[in-house]
């Protein structure tokens, strides 16, 4: 028990010096005070350029934008719903829409706009959506990154689930309706990677497919890549078990010429190939990003998705030095997502969540997450393009004004409530908006 009093100190005084001096914090602030913090925190935190830290900017119509495709019968949530009015407040931000609605004859002149800046193939037409936006630097998740989009600006973010799929897929893809939109898919990245290899086909054992697998990464990180994603919660657990490697090779020598694997045998293969990706990527200093939070399709699992999956992966010694971003903060796991950040090396970002809930909501929280490791969040918008009217460019501000608006609502209410100062409350809307994201990417502003 001393032992832990004597730990508990140093994080007291830390707190303490956030703290107003000679206050101690309460749990009630009263509303008008934290409106008027709020008031006096929002223009500054306007001011702050952003690092996103998760998007797919793109047009609708471009294949790159994800390694999967939306399965057919998604229901939306309420706010991204096309009745949502805040689609037309962010065309007329953005464009000067002059309509009220997005009826098909009024958006038919949006519509006509983005084609416009899509056949021009010029990077100034995203390049001004950030502008716009005061976003500073994206990391765009792609197959690849479009020439459309302005490398100084939009930073590549790759795909790595194909690696998990080399074999026969037919049973894999036969669970669902979901999973036979997604596997084909992996299957199809799988050859682009073979092809981008210099191979006709699957190497003819495990090291030659180890070697494939480094090597495609260490390539993707040259061309661009600042990091690299799995999807692998739609698809599959994302608890990763440790298999031996002689295990994966006898499984590899069975079905890489022919062959369905059973589900165990798959599964023992895909861990183990996942342990190759992970460890490449701590060699390359390649941040590995996880979907970790509700997903589309009517047969996602939650229960799969939960990111307490990860945390034997998470809290591996030989993984100290990688990287990992659990995306979209876990939702609606947050609490759990934000003790898993107490790591060293976990980040979360706020990414989904920015155009999924309302500000009131995305307030709470931001202002737990705050309370406990601001150094470990980041903004993310994961603006995508909806359809061809609401694309990635209103998702975009959408997710920007939801994150502004909630920080500093988050921000007044610690500051009225004496938890923290008003520089404090700024340094750390700096450090979500911007300068962790900027810490990780290497990125300096």
């Amino acid at each position: 028990m001393k032992h832990l009093i004597h730990v508990a100190i140093p994080a007291c005084l830390t707190l303490a010096a956030a703290c107003t001096a000679g206050a101690q914090a309460k749990p009630v602030a009263a509303p008008a005070e934290v409106a008027k913090v709020y008031e006096r925190l929002l223009p500054q935190i306007e001011k702050i350029p952003i690092y996103d830290n998760h998007s797919h900017a793109t047009f609708p119509d471009d294949s790159d934008m994800d390694a999967q495709a939306a399965p057919p019968g998604e229901s939306a949530v309420v706010r991204l719903r096309e009745d949502n009015p805040e689609f037309v407040a962010a065309a007329k931000s953005l464009f000067g829409y002059p309509y009220a609605d997005f009826s098909a004859e009024h958006a038919k002149w949006l519509i006509d706009k983005k084609k416009a800046a899509e056949v021009s193939g010029n990077t100034a037409y995203w390049d001004s959506i950030l502008d716009k936006l005061n976003i500073e630097t994206c990391l765009a998740n792609r197959v690849a990154l479009a020439p459309y989009l302005n490398p100084q600006r939009f930073h590549w973010v790759f795909f790595v689930d194909s690696f998990l799929y080399p074999f026969n897929n037919r049973d894999q893809s036969a669970k669902n309706g979901d999973l036979g939109v997604y596997i084909p898919l992996q299957e199809k990245i799988l050859q682009h990677y073979e092809k981008q290899g210099g191979l006709n086909a699957l190497p003819g054992d495990l090291a030659g497919y180890e070697s494939f697998v480094r090597q495609t990464l260490a390539d993707n990180q040259k061309k661009g890549g600042v990091a690299m994603k799995f999807e692998a919660a739609y698809f599959r657990s994302l608890y990763f078990s440790d298999p031996p490697r002689e295990k994966a090779e006898a499984i590899f020598n069975k079905y890489h010429s022919g062959g369905v694997p059973t589900e165990d045998e798959y599964r023992t293969f895909q861990d183990y190939v996942f342990r190759v990706l992970i460890d490449q990527a701590g060699k390359l200093h390649l941040p590995v990003h996880f979907h970790s939070a509700v997903g589309i399709g009517d047969y996602f699992s939650l229960r799969n998705g939960n990111p307490l999956n990860l945390e034997n992966v998470l809290r591996d010694p030989r993984y100290k030095n990688v990287t990992f971003v659990l995306i979209h903060g876990g939702y609606p796991y947050t609490l759990e997502m934000i003790w898993l950040t107490a790591a060293k090396n976990v980040y979360t970002d706020s990414s989904l969540m920015g155009y999924y809930v309302y500000p009131s909501e995305l307030k709470n929280i931001l202002k737990q997450w705050i309370s406990l490791y601001p150094e470990k969040i980041m903004f993310g918008s994961d603006a995508f393009p909806f359809n061809d009217a609401v694309g990635a460019e209103e998702t975009f501000w959408l997710a920007v004004r939801s994150a502004r608006t909630a920080v500093a609502e988050a921000l007044a209410e610690l500051v009225a409530e004496n938890a923290i100062t008003e520089s404090k409350a700024l340094e750390f809307a700096h450090m979500y908006l911007h300068d962790n994201a900027a810490k990780i990417y290497g990125d300096k502003k």
